[in-house]
């Protein structure tokens, strides 16, 4: 399944894969061919000393843009989320699929499909930085992830929802993003990936800025209702985007019974 499913979102993706590789063209063209030849600058710092990772964060292009492969990585291959599934999870996961999927009634995943949290169902996602918030936003569903950096503990007067209630800290240069507080009815990932969760669901990103054009992210979700042990998420290794502004991935309920049906006849 692809996001061709929902006609809103395809439609939208088309045109932030025109504008980015458009953007991508006038950086190659400023750089005499090349968009890699200059040399990455210093990390920018904010006020406070901490590094700013304000910026809009890609793997290289947008969904269905060019430009190399969407998800660099490094480190030695790792076990899947759904590979550490319990036996009761692997028989229940086993009984779902695509038409199953929640985001087809708009609902946004709980981590991310590309295993990138910040751009959550999409490819590209924005950070804004300030001494005491940083600010996540994806592409996608309106998402938005608000991360206080003051030392201030998690909600006691929050419901759970969908994305969590996150809370930061700095580790040196490294924000650690610890998230808590899903609900359990969302997927960790989308379009028809089977991949449930528990409302014990636990996060913990270190977001590590290493030069002024990339952002390193590595990631362990715990959830005890469902895993046999916490998933290490490959590292992931984002480039700053040759644009600074994301646009809005919209979705319509109203478009999802009938794709609903499509992905039911499919598998049946």
């Amino acid at each position: 399944m692809n996001r061709s499913r929902i006609a809103s979102i395809a439609t939208v993706a088309a045109a932030c894969a025109v504008l980015s590789c458009a953007a991508l063209d006038v950086a190659v063209a400023q750089t005499g061919g090349d968009a890699s030849a200059a040399k990455p600058g210093p990390v920018p710092r904010l006020a406070d000393g901490h590094p700013d990772l304000s910026g809009v964060w890609w793997g290289g292009s947008d969904v269905g843009g060019r430009g190399g492969p969407p998800v660099p990585r490094t480190g030695p291959p790792a076990p899947s989320y759904t590979s550490l599934y319990q036996p009761w999870a692997a028989k229940k996961a086993a009984t779902l699929s695509d038409k199953d999927d929640p985001t087809l009634n708009c609902v946004p995943v709980a981590f991310g499909t590309l295993n990138v949290r910040l751009w959550s169902v999409g490819a590209v996602g924005q950070i804004v930085a300030t001494p005491k918030f940083v600010v996540l936003l994806s592409e996608t569903f309106h998402d938005f992830q608000l991360v206080p950096t003051d030392g201030r503990a998690h909600r006691d007067d929050q419901p759970p929802t969908y994305r969590g209630d996150a809370v930061g800290h700095w580790e040196g240069d490294t924000l650690v993003v610890d998230t808590t507080n899903f609900t359990d009815d969302t997927w960790m990932s989308a379009e028809g990936r089977v991949s449930i969760h528990s409302d014990a669901l636990h996060i913990i990103e270190r977001y590590r800025r290493v030069d002024a054009k990339t952002l390193q992210i590595d990631a362990t979700v715990e959830d005890p209702k469902v895993l046999t042990g916490p998933w290490h998420v490959p590292t992931r290794t984002l480039q700053l985007a040759p644009f600074d502004e994301i646009l809005s991935l919209n979705c319509s309920v109203s478009e999802a019974p009938a794709q609903i049906k499509s992905a039911s006849e499919k598998t049946d």
